[in-house]
């Protein structure tokens, strides 16, 4: 699939597998560090990065949840992740790649995938950096959570949409 987004920028959207997981822990880091850091404080931030420790848990991202990577110049550019066909995991687009749409492109098709499976509704934890992107997608607030990660606590929303 080759998508195009503003300033001709080339992009690829292709299905992930377990190759692609030091580049998406990589990205992951990345983009807590430097996009999210207006939201949250350092503690928060190194909590949050912290899950990338974690290998059971990205162990089973790449083996049970349909994972989609937006590549450019060879380079990830981010992914999106969908657990049990309703719940969207990770969507996190790399720093020097935001605000160009691949956010946007990387939802749609995960919305197609959950249709295709029938769902009737998506689900996502969000930040306080991501939630205004997810309410542009038609998501809601159920409500406002404090997640404590490591003894950190980070402010997030559980958010669902209708399909």
């Amino acid at each position: 699939m080759n998508n195009n987004t503003s300033d001709n920028l080339k992009i690829i959207l292709r299905e992930g597998n377990q190759y692609d997981l030091p580049e998406m822990l990589q990205l992951f880091k990345d983009t807590i560090t430097t996009v999210c850091n207006k939201d949250y404080n350092t503690d928060q931030l190194e909590a949050w990065k912290s899950g990338a420790d974690n290998q059971e848990r990205w162990e089973k991202v790449i083996s049970k949840q349909y994972i989609l990577i937006a590549e450019s110049e060879n380079k990830m550019a981010g992914f999106c992740t969908l657990d049990q066909g309703n719940y969207i995991d990770l969507l996190f687009v790399h720093k020097d790649y935001q605000h160009q749409g691949i956010a946007s492109k990387l939802y749609r098709l995960i919305e197609k995938e959950a249709l295709q499976q029938n769902q009737k509704f998506l689900t996502a934890d969000v930040s306080k950096t991501a939630k205004p992107f997810f309410e542009r997608m038609n998501f809601k607030i159920i409500q406002e959570q404090i997640v404590s990660v490591k003894g950190v606590d980070l402010v997030n929303y559980k958010m669902e949409k209708s399909l």
